[in-house]
């Protein structure tokens, strides 16, 4: 097996079995290979002399997204996942910051650009007739450039943004060939399997989880935009045998109303981050296949894999070297203690921050930014951002990110863990727990529900609800409850927990509230915009 991206595609480069798939169009790998060099040929003309070769995509799931990271492969030049959702000074930063040299775009995303600061990079439309005419007339040879090196930079990869500004990840051919390389060899996936990819290519995810699959493998990378009615569609017109995921697609797809041939499909494996328990066996049951959540993130620095024996509510056990640290104390937390129902009772001890204490594991640094990296280099240790607890086993559970830690009438709580009690219940398809100001002190404990197609919540369902669980603090129960048609997120299906927390009460939303010392929920228009 090739250590580096360029020696996977380089292997294809005489394959006559289908490599790509958009619509009703198909390249054979042959194909593939050949149009990614001709794109190699023509950025590097474009290159200025004495200047490394970063090239910008702000493209959707298109084949010339598919051929631009695959030119960058071939060609030996670094490709950069611009965020198509970014607007404005933003989407300029991203693309100063990346020091791009070249920007390939399209018609749909050509007008963002207009009147912003580029830093002097050249702005391609590849729709247009004279980007075209260039790629056919390129030659279609991979000789003659650079030869990858496994620790080379393969692609800058912005981070979701989801906790502040996106940072520019540099992400080696290392990485993503050894996460290709697990994933097929996990699902023995071949030339004959179909890679369904609807996760946003600028991401790590669809890059790792998705473009890595196919190129260690052979098999087919079908692209899509993803839409949750009609996913499965996608996956029989594709014959998708596996697909990817990260946020809460599966929850999105969940919340369409069944049919009964939802399993009478050929796709049989789906690896992703961040579902919860329930989505991934609701959605292993509705089509008929195996999912496997993971955590990790674009830094790849943290990285924590369930076991068959991983216990409901876990997100699995880590690789050597991730703990849980108190970031203040600098020492490792205790592991949680739960009483007979199943709460922890040491949460405020248990919780902390996962740490690599080895360093920095396979991140290589933001680009452009040491302040941040040396933040997350603290110490000499990874410091990811992520809050969680460990059980007496070992086994991690996420409690959030370090804004999910709310503090009720003097007591710690963490997010995350309620988030997960609230998709106990079935009316329930996504759940964010937050904070809202307390008047007095501290905070009170606001969650943002979605209901399912169709589903039916009340007041009096949902305190009944909670009532019933003995693993829920009596300091954890929401406040205020809003109901909501969708939840602000990011390209990658991750909730904005930001715009939430700064809407507060204000909100168009439905919303229920209940007294202080009571726990009976009314609907309530005080604050509602």
């Amino acid at each position: 097996m090739a250590d580096t991206v360029q020696g996977l595609l380089l292997a294809h480069a005489e394959r006559d079995t289908v490599g790509l798939k958009h619509g009703d169009d198909t390249w054979t790998w042959r194909e593939v290979v050949a149009g990614g060099a001709a794109r190699a040929h023509v950025v590097r003309d474009l290159a200025r002399p004495g200047k490394p070769l970063h090239v910008g995509v702000l493209l959707p799931n298109s084949p010339e997204m598919a051929l631009a990271i695959t030119a960058g492969a071939i060609g030996g030049h670094i490709t950069v996942g611009i965020n198509a959702t970014r607007r404005g000074a933003a989407l300029a930063a991203d693309v100063r910051r990346a020091d791009c040299q070249v920007l390939l775009t399209d018609a749909a995303h050509l007008p963002l650009l207009d009147g912003l600061d580029l830093g002097g990079a050249v702005v391609v439309d590849t729709d247009a007739a004279s980007w075209g005419d260039a790629v056919a007339a390129a030659p279609t040879t991979t000789d003659g450039f650079p030869v990858a090196q496994t620790m080379d930079t393969f692609m800058l990869i912005f981070t979701s943004g989801t906790s502040g500004e996106p940072k520019a990840v540099q992400v080696a051919h290392f990485m993503v060939v050894m996460a290709g390389t697990v994933l097929v060899d996990k699902y023995g996936l071949g030339p004959g399997d179909v890679a369904y990819c609807s996760m946003p290519l600028f991401h790590s995810n669809a890059v790792m989880a998705g473009y890595a699959v196919s190129a260690a493998s052979g098999a087919a990378l079908a692209l899509a935009e993803f839409s949750a009615s009609s996913f499965l569609d996608d996956v029989r017109r594709y014959g998708a045998t596996y697909l990817n995921y990260v946020g809460k697609p599966l929850a999105y797809v969940l919340a369409t109303p069944a049919r009964p041939d939802d399993a009478d499909n050929p796709l049989r494996f789906a690896f992703g981050n961040e579902a919860s328990d329930r989505d991934i066996r609701e959605f292993a049951q509705r089509f008929g296949c195996s999912v496997w959540d993971g955590f990790g993130s674009t830094e790849s620095a943290v990285i924590i894999t369930r076991t068959e024996d991983t216990p409901l509510g876990s997100i699995g056990v880590p690789f050597d070297g991730v703990a849980v640290y108190d970031r203040v104390a600098r020492t490792e937390c205790p592991r949680a203690v739960r009483d007979e129902s199943g709460r922890v009772v040491n949460l405020d001890e248990a919780v902390g921050e996962l740490v690599n204490t080895q360093g920095a594991g396979f991140f290589a640094g933001y680009y452009n930014d040491e302040r941040a990296t040396a933040e997350r280099l603290d110490g000499g240790m990874y410091w990811s951002g992520d809050l969680a607890y460990r059980d007496a086993d070992g086994f991690v559970y996420l409690a959030g990110r370090t804004d999910d830690w709310l503090r009720v009438d003097g007591e710690n709580l963490a997010a995350a863990p309620l988030e997960q009690l609230l998709l106990r219940h079935d009316a329930i398809s996504q759940a964010a727990v937050y904070a809202v100001t307390d008047e007095r002190v501290g905070d009170q404990v606001m969650c943002a529900l979605v209901l399912r197609s169709g589903a039916v919540l009340t007041p009096a369902d949902l305190a009944g609800f909670l009532a019933e669980q003995p693993d829920l603090s009596p300091k954890a129960w929401p406040r205020h409850v809003r109901i909501a048609d969708a939840l602000p997120s990011t390209a990658t299906n991750k909730v904005l927990k930001r715009e939430l927390r700064a809407e507060g009460l204000a909100t168009s939303d439905l919303l229920w509230s209940r007294g202080e010392r009571d726990h009976v929920y009314a609907e309530t228009v005080r604050e509602r915009a």
